[in-house]
C-alpha cells in the first residue's frame, strides 16, 4: 500500500470526487501539519501550523452549516495499534455532509475559499477517506 499525503486534490481529483451525489457522508480528514506555517506572504511565520491549521478549523465551522453539514469528533493521534505507516497523521477530523452536492457548494463558495489560505499555510499533507453507510 502506497501512502500520499497532500494539501489539495488535482483538479481532475477534485472532479472525480465531486460528481454526482450519493447522499449523506462522513469524511475522514487525517491530518499531518507544517512545524510552522507557511503563508504565501510569509505573514504569520511565528504561528505553527497547528495554530495556523486552527484558524481555519474555527472558521469552517460557519461553512459546513451553511450547506446542512456537522462538524464531528477531532482529536490528535496519539498511537497506532495495528498496521504501519512511515510517520503518523498528527491529528484526525470527522465532518458529516448530508451529500456531494454540500459539499461542492461549501468548497466552491468564495469566502470558504478565502480561509483555506489557513488550511494551506499549516498543512504538510492529509489524506480525506468518505465514508458511507450506517456502521459496521
Amino acid at each position: 500500500m502506497i501512502v500520499v499525503n497532500a494539501v489539495m486534490p488535482s483538479a481532475e481529483q477534485a472532479a472525480a470526487f465531486l460528481t454526482g451525489d450519493e447522499g449523506p457522508f462522513v469524511m475522514i480528514n487525517l491530518l499531518k501539519f507544517k512545524p510552522w506555517a507557511e503563508y504565501p506572504d510569509g505573514a504569520d511565520a511565528h504561528l505553527t501550523g497547528v495554530e495556523a491549521y486552527m484558524r481555519y478549523g474555527v472558521a469552517v465551522r460557519a461553512h459546513l452549516e451553511r450547506v446542512g453539514a456537522t462538524p464531528g469528533y477531532v482529536g490528535r493521534v496519539t498511537g497506532l495499534l495495528l498496521g504501519e505507516v512511515g510517520e503518523l497523521w498528527d491529528s484526525v477530523a470527522l465532518a458529516h455532509y448530508p451529500s456531494l452536492a454540500a459539499m461542492r457548494a461549501m468548497v466552491e463558495h468564495p469566502d470558504y475559499q478565502a480561509i483555506s489560505v489557513h488550511r494551506v499555510a499549516g498543512l504538510a499533507g492529509q489524506l480525506n477517506i468518505k465514508t458511507q453507510g450506517s456502521g459496521v
